[in-house]
C-alpha cells in the first residue's frame, strides 16, 4: 500500500481528521475521514478568551481517537493545525504543550492569514477557477483570500465568526441589526483590493447553504463541490435563514446538526458577499485540510498542479488504469474525429475537453468487469472525477462514458442529468466519436487510422483488417442521417479443400 498523510484540523466548532493516500507524484485520494464537534472555544468569549474545561475535555478525547485511527493506515506523517479558538486563547499554548506531552501530537497554531492561504491553495488547485475571493467562515474568524490568475495575491482574517456572533448576540437575544452593525464595522477593515464578482465558499456555512439551495432547486446532481449559483437569486432566502427562529430552520432545508450556528454564519455570509461585490458563488468541497495537505504534497511544484494534470483523472488512472491501453493514441484519434466534425459544423468547439477526459477514463471500468464496463466507468467518473471541473463538464464526461454509442431516448440517466447537458445532437456526436475510437482500439491491434467526411459519410481508412470493427460498429447508434464506410485491407490466404 502507498504511504498516507494524515491531516488534523482543530477549529472553533469542530475537529476533523482526514487521511490521504498518495498513489503517484500527482495522484492522491481520500481514504478516511473522522469528525467531532468539539466546540473547543465554547464559553471562551465570555471568559476573556480562555479555553474552558468542557471544550478541553472534548478536544482531548477526539484527538486521542484520531491518533488511534491513523495507526490502522500506513501514515508516514501527521500534519495538525489549529485555528482561531487556540490562537485567540491566552492558554492556547498551554493546551498545545499539554497535548504534545500526553499524545505526542504537534499542533501548529496558524494565524488567520495562513488559514486563508491554505483554503486558497485548495480552491485554486481543485476548483475550475482562476480568479475570485475565497471566504471561509469559521467559529472565531472569517478568512478571505484574493485570487488572480491562479495566484494568491492577498489574504485577510476578519475577527468575526459563527461562535463569536452566537455568544455575543444570538444567545443574548440581541437584535439582528445589532449583529449586522457589528459585522459591518469589522468589514470596514477589509483592504479595498478585496473586490470580485466571484465568491468561493469554503467551510460549513457555505456548504450548508449550497446544499439547501440544491434541495430548493431540485438540482439533478448531488455533489456540493463546484456547485455554483447567482447571489441575486437567493438573497431573500439567506435573509429568511438569518431571521428565522430555531424551530423553523427545518422548513428552510437546514439540517438539525447545523441549527446552532447557521443563522450567524448566514448573516456573516450575506454581509461579506455584499461588501466584496460578488454576483456569483462557486462552492468548495475542499478547504483548510486539503490546503495543508497540498502545501506539503506540492511543495516542489510551486504549490500548483502542472497545467496538463487533472488531479482527479490522475488518481483514477493510478488506481484503475489498464496499462496495455494506449491512451495517447486514443486521444489523438478522438481529436482527429472531433476536428473533422467541427470543420463540417456538426459539433461545437467547446466540448473537446470533455471528450478527451472521457477518452482518458475510458478503460477504468475494465478493472471491475469487462461486461458493462461503460456502466462501471460512468460510476467511477460520477463519484471520483470531482476536481478542477464544473458540474457541466463532469456530467458531460460521465454521460459520454455511460452512453457507449447507444440511443439517448431510452436512457433514464440522460433524463436525470439533462439540465446540465448540452443539446441532444451534440451529445450524440460526442458519444459517437467516443464509441468509434474505443471500437477501433478495442477490436484491432492497429494503431493508426485516417478519416474523411463528405456528404454526411464518415470513412475510416486503415492499413490492415477491420473485420471485427465492422461487426461491432453495426451496434453503435449513429447521429441521424450519418453514414459509415470502412476502407481496409482484408486478406484471406488461398486454400485447397
Amino acid at each position: 500500500m502507498n504511504t498516507c498523510t494524515a491531516v488534523i484540523d482543530i477549529g472553533s466548532n469542530s475537529a476533523r481528521l482526514v487521511i490521504y493516500q498518495k498513489s503517484s507524484k500527482y495522484g492522491f485520494h481520500l481514504i478516511c475521514e473522522r469528525k467531532s464537534k468539539v466546540r473547543i472555544g465554547e464559553g471562551a468569549y465570555e471568559k476573556d478568551g480562555y479555553l474552558q474545561d468542557i471544550g478541553i475535555h472534548r478536544a482531548y478525547l477526539a484527538l486521542k481517537e484520531f491518533i488511534a485511527t491513523t495507526q490502522y493506515y500506513p501514515v508516514d506523517k501527521i500534519l495538525c493545525v489549529a485555528t482561531s479558538a487556540l490562537r485567540d486563547a491566552p492558554n492556547g499554548n498551554e493546551f498545545v504543550n499539554w497535548i504534545k506531552k500526553e499524545l505526542n501530537l504537534n499542533i501548529h497554531i496558524i494565524d488567520g492569514k495562513k488559514e486563508a492561504l491554505f483554503g486558497a491553495i485548495a480552491a485554486k488547485n481543485l476548483l475550475p477557477i482562476k480568479d475570485g475571493i475565497t471566504i471561509d467562515i469559521g467559529g472565531g474568524s472569517s478568512d478571505l483570500a484574493l485570487l488572480k490568475d491562479s495566484k494568491v495575491i492577498q489574504t485577510y482574517s476578519l475577527n468575526i465568526g459563527t461562535v463569536r456572533l452566537k455568544e455575543l448576540f444570538f444567545d443574548k437575544d440581541k437584535s439582528i441589526e445589532e449583529a449586522r452593525d457589528f459585522i459591518r464595522e469589522e468589514l470596514k477593515k477589509l483592504p479595498k483590493e478585496f473586490i470580485s464578482n466571484q465568491a468561493i465558499g469554503i467551510g460549513g456555512t457555505a456548504r450548508t447553504l449550497s446544499k439547501a439551495i440544491m434541495k430548493v432547486e431540485s438540482y439533478p446532481f448531488n455533489n456540493i463541490h463546484a456547485f455554483a449559483y447567482k447571489v441575486d437569486d437567493h438573497k431573500e432566502y439567506f435573509q429568511s435563514i438569518s431571521d428565522a427562529k430555531l424551530n423553523l430552520l427545518q422548513y428552510l432545508h437546514i439540517p438539525k446538526g447545523r441549527f446552532d450556528t447557521i443563522r450567524e454564519g448566514t448573516l456573516i455570509w450575506e454581509e461579506i458577499l455584499s461588501e466584496i461585490g460578488a454576483t456569483k458563488v462557486i462552492t468548495s468541497g475542499v478547504g483548510v485540510r486539503e490546503g495543508v495537505f497540498l502545501h506539503d504534497f506540492l511543495k516542489d511544484d510551486n504549490l500548483q498542479f502542472p497545467k496538463d494534470i487533472n488531479p482527479s483523472i490522475q488518481s483514477i488512472l493510478d488506481r484503475f488504469e489498464t496499462h496495455h491501453v494506449d491512451i495517447p493514441k486514443r486521444k489523438e484519434n478522438s481529436t482527429k474525429l472531433f476536428e473533422l466534425f467541427l470543420e463540417n459544423k456538426k459539433i461545437e468547439n467547446k466540448y473537446l475537453k470533455e471528450l478527451l477526459y472521457a477518452t482518458e477514463l475510458s478503460t477504468s471500468g475494465y478493472r471491475f468487469n469487462i461486461y458493462k464496463s461503460y456502466e462501471h466507468t460512468f460510476y467511477v467518473a460520477i463519484q471520483e472525477f470531482n476536481y478542477a471541473v464544473t458540474h457541466e463538464e463532469l456530467v458531460l464526461t460521465a454521460m459520454i462514458l455511460r452512453l457507449g454509442g447507444k440511443n439517448l431516448n431510452d436512457k433514464e440517466v440522460y433524463k436525470k442529468y439533462k439540465k446540465l447537458l448540452p443539446k441532444k445532437e451534440t451529445l450524440e456526436f460526442l458519444s459517437f466519436i467516443y464509441s468509434i475510437t474505443n471500437t477501433l482500439y478495442d477490436q484491432t491491434a492497429l494503431k493508426d487510422f485516417d478519416f474523411t467526411f463528405e456528404k454526411n459519410k464518415l470513412t475510416i481508412i486503415a492499413d490492415g483488417s477491420l473485420y471485427l470493427v465492422q461487426e461491432t460498429l453495426k451496434d453503435i447508434e449513429r447521429p441521424q442521417g450519418l453514414k459509415l464506410k470502412i476502407i481496409d485491407k482484408q486478406k484471406v490466404p488461398s486454400y485447397n479443400f
